[in-house]
């Protein structure tokens, strides 16, 4: 693009961000299918964190859609558009030292790829594994039952498809494994990182 001239180099550092924090950045990309955990479980990290002093944003898909994206709806093209939206998002918190949660169905391995190309280094990518059974018969929202009396089109999973992940960084089996038990893997899984020894 022409006359754009992004501005950096006279920004307060990232660094200096960080060590006023005392934490590292980072994107933790939560995806699976509706129903499968992921608002529950970042919900319940978040807040183990925000007793540690911690500054965390959730960016759940659903909320995001009300504002931001409320004039995207589900066609590739718009689903392409959403993650490239978030993704951005993500990149501009994590970039002043905050730990982002997104919270997005992320369906196809290209959306997974391009948030990842957009974020970069930061990107931790969480593959919440339920199936469609599971989270049909679960349902939290009600969206399983009118999508199988067809009032919702383009349904991730019925008429809209989920690719299975290829190398995610972490898996939880919200299937098998209750949201406490997730929740502490998630949770340990951020500890693991560098950003998440206490003091930095």
């Amino acid at each position: 693009m022409t006359n754009i001239h992004p501005e950096t180099g006279r920004f307060l550092a990232r660094t200096a961000k960080e060590q006023l924090l005392r934490q590292k950045g980072v994107v933790l990309w939560l995806y699976g299918l509706s129903g499968s955990g992921k608002s529950t479980i970042v919900n319940e990290v978040e807040r183990a964190l925000h007793g540690e002093g911690r500054i965390t944003v959730i960016l759940d898909g659903d909320n995001l859609r009300t504002g931001l994206n409320n004039n995207l709806g589900f066609s590739d093209e718009d689903r392409t558009e959403n993650v490239r939206r978030v993704a951005e998002t993500a990149k501009l918190f994590a970039s002043a030292g905050i730990i982002v949660f997104v919270s997005v169905i992320t369906p196809l391995r290209r959306h997974r790829a391009a948030a990842r190309e957009i974020i970069g280094p930061d990107f931790r990518e969480v593959y919440l594994k339920a199936d469609f059974e599971t989270c049909a018969a679960r349902d939290p929202k009600g969206l399983y039952g009118k999508a199988k009396a067809g009032k919702i089109r383009q349904f991730t999973g019925k008429d809209s498809g989920f690719e299975e992940p290829d190398h995610p960084a972490l898996v939880l089996d919200t299937q098998t494994r209750s949201v406490d038990q997730c929740a502490a893997d998630l949770l340990g899984f951020w500890r693991s990182l560098r950003g998440g020894r206490p003091g930095e």
